[in-house]
């Protein structure tokens, strides 16, 4: 069994000189192995970024919110956002994201991109209040 790295990206390849099979009169050949990544539940990769989608309520994205997130590595981030966020808004956590190399000090980025879920109903005085709140 080959255990992977979490630096191995799609691609890469696994060589094990004079490991693979060998007929008489002949050298053994080389075994290789070709990483594939397979797809996460939550998460998606891009180079060393790792990307998630969060979902926040309308009012949530008006007001703030407190992003809380579950690691790769099972830990918990509590992200406190106070600027509005659109549906093109992109909140980057900076090294939060895949190992670089060998070099354990260095990391990609987290990137949590937004899902805004609007109501789908609003009484009259809510859209009033709305209105009255928004300036139209």
């Amino acid at each position: 069994m080959v255990m992977a790295g979490p630096v191995w990206k799609t691609g890469t390849k696994i060589t094990f000189a004079d490991k693979g099979s060998a007929k008489l009169h002949e050298l053994p050949a080389n075994l290789v192995f070709v990483v594939n990544e397979k797809p996460h539940a939550i998460y998606k990769r891009d180079g060393n970024d790792i990307f998630i989608t969060y979902k926040v309520t309308l009012p949530e994205a008006l007001k703030g919110t407190t992003v809380n997130i579950i690691t790769l590595d099972q830990r918990d981030l509590a992200i406190v956002v106070t600027d509005i966020i659109t549906p093109e808004y992109e909140l980057m956590v900076s090294q939060e994201g895949m190992p670089v190399g060998k070099d354990r000090g260095c990391r990609g980025d987290l990137r949590v991109q937004f899902e805004i879920k609007f109501p789908t109903y609003l009484t009259s005085e809510q859209k009033m209040a709305l209105r009255h709140a928004l300036g139209s």
